[in-house]
């Protein structure tokens, strides 16, 4: 993928792709773009494709326009920086098609993309995969001492003064229970 950031507005402004054949170290998570040209046509439907992220984005958000990708015939992809607060590096895109020889765009997607200056999660490893051996002998060496007891626990138990506020609440509940109007009968009468 090429860079996102470049200064020119021109609807076909980030277009290049590497170099056939170069090696490219691509990141998980960043989407690589076809080669070709986008179509002209949809390459100038700027307008649209940010009116359409502004159906998922503040205002704000969208920052200006970095440039149109080619997704296949009479498809393609347009890119804008992304203002929102947490989102460093990433870009809106709107995908826009058309019927052949039809002037009107449709929008079929938009979101957000990661690009390489974007922080993304680490890779997901599974648990067996993460338990190291010396984490195994932490856990058993926890469990082991778990067995023995932990002496200071139980004298902290054994020194805990008995309150006397605890008295109050074994005391009888209905020692000042209000009285039931007259005529009334309580639930316990019948």
């Amino acid at each position: 993928m090429t860079e996102l950031s470049g200064e020119s507005t021109s609807p076909t402004a980030s277009t290049d792709a590497p170099v056939a054949g170069a090696a490219v170290d691509q990141r998980p998570g960043i989407p690589v773009w076809r080669v070709g040209k986008p179509d002209a046509f949809l390459a100038a439907e700027v307008t649209a494709a940010r009116t359409a992220v502004l159906t998922i984005a503040a205002g704000e958000e969208i920052g200006k326009h970095v440039g149109v990708r080619s997704e296949g015939v009479r498809c393609a992809t347009h890119l804008f920086e992304s203002n929102k607060p947490g989102y460093r590096g990433w870009v809106w895109f709107a995908t826009l098609s058309r019927i052949s020889r039809g002037k009107e765009a449709t929008v079929n997607e938009v979101g957000m993309l990661p690009t390489e200056d974007s922080v993304l999660a680490p890779a997901w490893v599974p648990w067996s995969e993460r338990v190291r051996p010396e984490d195994q002998q932490a856990a058993d060496e926890a469990a082991n001492h778990g067995v023995h007891g932990d002496s200071n626990a139980q004298e902290s138990a054994q020194e805990e003064p008995d309150g006397e506020d605890d008295d109050a609440a074994d005391t009888d509940l209905t020692a000042g229970a209000a009285e039931l109007p007259q005529g009334e009968e309580s639930a316990e009468s019948n």
